[in-house]
């Protein structure tokens, strides 16, 4: 974080980069390569020294480690980089960030969470398909009358679908 430097009033104390990307991808758990992948997508970011290396700030761990929680939970990575452009690059990002930033995803989660529930409820049954398969389905589809207006699992979108407006 950016703080007035006491001997020079007004200008800002700089936050050294001097973690080499060998040491964040080690302490982060990615690969190098993934690093490299991140930073392509603006979603990480590095300072070059004289030799040209990379180098980054502590605060990209934290950066890392949201990237893979929300993968983790199933948010793309590019609804990350929609999330994520609003952080600040100049310093850490602060509570108020992270919490703009959680409140973004709440409601695609939720979204997830009663999709979810939904094919968790209907799958010993029927995952919604309408093959026919089963003699007992409750999402009987006869004829295929839903294949012809619509493809996929018609009858499960349409519950979890009812479950997001209930």
């Amino acid at each position: 974080m950016h703080k007035n430097n006491p001997k020079n009033p007004g200008r800002s104390k700089i936050r050294p980069a001097n973690m080499a990307v060998g040491e964040v991808a080690n302490r982060s758990g990615v690969k190098v390569s993934t690093l490299h992948f991140y930073e392509s997508k603006n979603l990480i970011h590095s300072v070059r020294n004289a030799g040209n290396q990379r180098r980054y700030h502590r605060d990209v761990l934290r950066r890392i480690s949201v990237i893979k929680a929300a993968q983790k939970v199933g948010i793309s990575l590019k609804e990350v980089q929609q999330a994520m452009a609003f952080l600040p690059i100049s310093h850490a990002p602060r509570k108020q960030d992270w919490e703009k930033l959680s409140k973004q995803w709440h409601q695609a989660l939720e979204q997830k969470i009663r999709a979810l529930t939904a094919l968790r409820d209907n799958l010993t049954h029927c995952i919604g398909c309408g093959c026919l398969s089963l003699k007992a389905c409750p999402l009987y589809n006869p004829e295929d009358e839903l294949g012809q207006a619509q493809t996929g699992a018609v009858l499960l979108d349409r519950r979890s679908k009812a479950n997001n407006q209930a």
